[in-house]
Formats: structure tokens, sequence, C-alpha cells
């Protein structure tokens, strides 16, 4: 069945309000929650979410070669990763990388 017009719209229209929703939720969580532990976790989660998003609907990875999904799809995972690496451990990762 061929999609219209309107139905690419809505995706996408759908697609950015839950960008929008989640970046409210995470403007949220860290004004509530700020020194909270576990909220490094919840924001790489957050920011993943987002960048499959982004890649899915705007960038539409998911009809590309599978090489080029792949990549797409660790290039989205890099950002999370490092802000769960960096939140952790940043001080040995500074002592590491220090002259």
């Amino acid at each position: 069945m061929m999609r219209g017009k309107s139905d690419g719209f809505a995706l996408l229209t759908t697609a950015w309000l839950a960008l929008v929703a989640l970046t409210l939720l995470s403007l949220g969580l860290g004004e509530w929650f700020g020194t909270a532990s576990w909220l490094p976790l919840l924001m790489a989660a957050i920011m993943w979410v987002k960048g499959m998003i982004v890649a899915g609907y705007f960038i539409e990875s998911d009809i590309a070669h599978p090489f080029v999904r792949y990549l797409v799809g660790a290039f989205v995972a890099l950002s999370p990763i490092a802000l769960v690496i960096t939140v952790f451990f940043g001080d040995q990762i500074a002592r590491w990388s220090a002259l």
C-alpha cells in the first residue's frame, strides 16, 4: 500500500513532537532530580531514543543498506555511551589523558 503525502507528514510531525516531549522531559528531570545518581543513565537512555528517532524518521536509516544502518546505529549509541563513561569514570579518564 502506498503512503500518501499526508501520511508521511503525520509520521514526521509525530516524531518531531516525540523529540520535543523527550527534550522537555529531560529538562524537567534535570531540574527535579539534578543530583540523583541514576539520572545520567536515564539521560543517556533518552539521548539514545532521540537519536534513534532522528535516524529512523528524518535520516531514514531503516531503508538504507544494512552496513550504513549499522554505522548510523553505532554512531547514535556513541554519545550516550560517552556520557555514561564520562559521568562515572571522568576523573580516571582525566588522569589517564593528562600530559
